[in-house]
């Protein structure tokens, strides 16, 4: 059913589309932050030649640099297709199915990651990048729907309640995961094979909460018909033609993005390898935690991070969404510094929760707030197209971060001088985002939709 007058606020529908984030989050952390990262780099090891490296496609790889290598590449593809695909959902009007086709072709590509035994290694790389790649896809549709569905007033509260109910969804799968792997030799199941049902599992949940979405979520208009001679693929690039002449209106947007785009990378970067820095051997710079211990400090965090992101929605009422955006920088920076420079010791695991803490206070929160602020700088009608180059950098999925870690873990041998290449993006961001002129991003979106 499509409604005339799109209704905001609706407490069913605002339900209905937080639970997409309740699904989709099992990806973020079964697969991308805890299991799937030390697994591959495990099995890549096993496969890898006299000098230490796997080779995939003939090209040698430090077994522990691989996945974030792909992590860089499927953001590369995003790049490329994403604007594209949020012009289409735009013209179009097709923003849900489009969400509904990727968001199943990311559950699938998870759901077959069971399979990634042995040699069939790269396989998980592979996988990981076409499932990524859906994933963004899926959230730029996801996130296109935030000013349609909540009012200015409210969009702070909505998306810091649509990343509370993520970290809560992700957090419930992983502490099963964590019961399922503890006990799973117990049961006669092998650790390997509870890792890769660990890894379905979360494909398995994201295909199946995602229904509750789809049944609560209202498309806003009618599929538009197409030109004659036409097809969503050249209307997509004419659409984006458009949006670039006319992109010299939201000078200030542009301002922002360039700010998120660089903190951003530092954070995704930060979840993205934190299992792999976490399990890797003391000697290549990692901490050496074992997996349940690894798994514990991330379901903490899942857990802590609904708390921290409800917190930094009333955080952005009471000082102002930027303020509280650059307040989360400066505690990020300080985690990456401690993180390269503390962990070393014998009380290692007990610094590793209390950083996981700090993290946890902050990742959902600066993540909510610079979503919703950035809904209050976009032109009404161009929401999927303008949260494409948004999703460029969201969350799993950085594009330079991922490969700046992976080479300086390979130059130097030490997975310590990848987290401190990270500071860069946080004091990068904290330098760009005070110059944001939100008021007149503001102006300038209210503007262009009068003026249509």
């Amino acid at each position: 059913m499509t409604t005339a007058q799109p209704m905001v606020n609706d407490r069913r529908e605002i339900f209905g589309w937080a639970m997409y984030d309740w699904a989709n989050s099992a990806f973020s952390t079964t697969v991308g932050t805890v299991f799937l990262g030390p697994y591959v780099a495990a099995l890549a090891a096993g496969a890898a030649g006299a000098d230490g490296m796997a080779r995939f496609l003939g090209i040698p790889v430090a077994p522990d640099s691989f996945l974030p290598y792909c992590i860089s590449i499927s953001v590369g593809l995003q790049v490329l297709f994403l604007p594209i695909l949020g012009a289409i959902a735009d013209y179009s009007h097709l923003r849900k199915r489009m969400m509904q086709i990727f968001a199943s072709i990311g559950a699938l590509c998870t759901i077959a990651m069971f399979f990634l035994v042995g040699n069939l290694w790269w396989l998980g790389g592979v996988l990981f990048i076409f499932a990524n790649l859906a994933f963004g896809a899926a959230i730029v549709f996801y996130n296109a729907y935030l000013p349609d569905i909540a009012s200015e007033e409210e969009r702070d509260r909505v998306s810091s309640y649509g990343w509370a109910m993520g970290f809560l969804g992700g957090g419930i799968l992983l502490a099963l995961n964590l019961a399922f792997y503890t006990f799973s030799d117990k049961i006669g199941v092998p650790g390997d094979l509870a890792v890769r049902i660990n890894l379905a599992s979360a494909g398995i949940w994201w295909m199946g909460f995602s229904f509750i979405t789809w049944q609560r979520l209202r498309p806003r208009h009618a599929a538009r018909a197409l030109p004659a001679g036409e097809n969503y693929a050249s209307i997509g690039f004419k659409q984006l033609g458009k949006t670039f002449r006319e992109i010299k209106h939201f000078p200030e947007t542009l301002k922002f993005l360039l700010a998120y785009f660089l903190y951003n990378d530092g954070i995704q970067t930060v979840i993205a390898v934190a299992s792999t820095f976490a399990a890797a051997p003391i000697v290549r710079g990692g901490i050496e935690l074992d997996q349940n211990t690894l798994i514990a400090v991330i379901l903490m965090i899942q857990f802590v991070a609904f708390g921290g992101a409800l917190l930094w929605g009333r955080l952005a009422k009471w000082i102002g969404a930027k303020q509280s955006i650059v307040v989360s920088l400066v505690i990020w920076a300080g985690v990456v510094i401690y993180a390269y420079s503390g962990l070393q010791g014998e009380s290692r695991i007990i610094e590793f929760f209390i950083l996981g803490m700090f993290i946890a206070l902050v990742l959902g929160g600066s993540q909510a707030i610079s979503r919703s602020l950035f809904a209050q700088m976009i032109p009404k009608g161009r929401e999927a197209e303008f949260y494409s180059f948004y999703e460029v950098s969201e969350r799993g999925t950085s594009w330079t971060g991922p490969l700046i870690f992976g080479l300086a873990n390979q130059i130097f041998g030490s997975l310590r001088y990848g987290i401190l290449a990270l500071i860069f993006y946080f004091i990068a961001g904290l330098i760009v985002l005070p110059f944001v002129n939100v008021k007149k991003a503001m102006d300038d979106a209210k503007a262009y939709k009068s003026s249509e």
